[in-house]
């Protein structure tokens, strides 16, 4: 992903190839440096590769978590209709059971 905007790879700095000129620089002290920044840009790679495997753990979480919401939203707006259909069918049939309790108490019919 990040790779097409790095312009060097530490093989490019490694295999990099300076002219020397009588007043140039000190072909150990730039070898030395060049180290470092190799050092530095492999370092670079592993830190955004642990980046993106975790970056992609998390959205695969993110995803199993809003799936598991639906599902629990769903179930819940279930539960609330079955709630309110028995509450609703429970006193209607509270009250045919009254109502034939008083028949057969006071003899009604």
């Amino acid at each position: 992903m990040y790779q097409e905007r790095i312009l060097l790879s530490s093989n490019d700095i490694l295999d990099k190839e300076f002219k020397v000129d009588t007043r140039g620089y000190r072909p150990q002290e730039v070898d030395k440096y060049l180290d470092v920044i190799i050092r530095d840009y492999d370092e670079f790679a592993k830190i955004i590769a642990d980046l993106e495997k975790e970056k992609k753990e998390i959205i695969e979480d993110n995803i199993r978590l809003k799936q598991e919401v639906r599902r629990l939203r769903t179930q819940m707006d279930a539960l609330k209709e079955s709630v309110v259909m028995d509450s609703g069918s429970s006193n209607a049939d509270l009250l045919r059971r009254i109502s034939n309790l008083e028949k057969v108490i006071y003899g009604k019919e």
